[in-house]
């Protein structure tokens, strides 16, 4: 299997871990990942703020990237595929939206590029039997929580990707990895990352919400497919108590299939989780 791959501003930066852990996981799937040449920045957070053409027609662009080569695209970040999912959805549905943006950006839309998240990959693509088959290294003993946060699951319409109010994939993978993914109803709920530079109370408040209902559920760390909602959760912890680690999937993965590649990626988090791994026999 071979796809397009648009990293983001975020996993070549603050989610490197992210990214080194996505490319090593895949290539040990047998999918091949094909760096878009020349992508841009999706707009999230800033662009669809501010100008509604410029937040379509930037992830567009990339579509059109993508479109060149004529694989589908996975992009990890999930701010960057909502906003990608938004431009396909409105190249689809709005004819009048289309032209114009066919007429910014300079191509002509096809609709044959399939937008995926890493996560749909891994479990809808390649099957969570595959992934079973290659963990050397059960993550046994490992309570954790998935948390999907708010945009990789809605709106439902456009990202037509897990149900919006209860998500189930992240956990079955967990479990095929050997973890024991706990019950809480929160997977779905806002972390703020959003507000942590308008309204950073706020988004400190939701973050120490989140981790307290994770710790009632049992959970001893976090599990994401969100840069902004990892660093949101764990920079904004409590810091008078044990702080909770919050992995991206892609990392449990690579641990679990015995990836020697996982040991560069646990230093890069603001909140170590070796001390955790290390108290559960999951690593030296």
């Amino acid at each position: 299997m071979k796809l397009s791959y648009y990293p983001g501003c975020s996993l070549h930066s603050t989610a490197v871990e992210y990214g080194l852990s996505v490319e090593a996981v895949f290539k040990a799937l047998g999918v091949e990942l094909v760096e878009l040449p020349d992508w841009s920045c999706c707009g999230a957070s800033s662009a669809h703020s501010l100008n509604y053409i410029l937040s379509l027609c930037l992830p567009a662009r990339n579509l059109a990237l993508a479109q060149e080569r004529g694989w589908d695209l996975v992009a990890p970040c999930a701010a960057c595929f909502n906003r990608t999912k938004t431009a396909d959805y409105i190249l689809r549905s709005d004819p009048a939206m289309r032209a114009e943006i066919e007429e910014i950006v300079g191509f002509r839309y096809t609709g044959q590029v399939r937008v995926l998240p890493p996560l749909g990959v891994v479990g809808q693509e390649v099957g969570l039997e595959r992934v079973r088959a290659l963990v050397t290294r059960p993550l046994t003993g490992l309570q954790v929580v998935s948390y999907y946060g708010c945009v990789l699951v809605r709106p439902p319409e456009v990202v037509q990707f897990e149900n919006p109010e209860h998500p189930q994939l992240m956990d079955r993978l967990l479990e095929a990895l050997g973890a024991q993914p706990m019950e809480w109803s929160y997977t779905t709920d806002c972390c703020g990352g959003s507000l942590s530079l308008t309204r950073r109370d706020l988004a400190t408040h939701l973050v120490r919400g989140l981790v307290a209902r994770a710790r009632e559920a049992g959970a001893q760390a976090m599990v994401t497919v969100c840069p902004m909602c990892q660093a949101s959760l764990e920079m904004r912890q409590d810091g008078g108590r044990e702080a909770m680690p919050v992995f991206y999937f892609t990392e449990l993965m690579g641990l679990a299939m015995g990836l020697e590649e996982s040991r560069r990626w646990w230093g890069k988090h603001l909140i170590d989780p070796r001390p955790l791994l290390k108290s559960l026999g999951l690593m030296d």
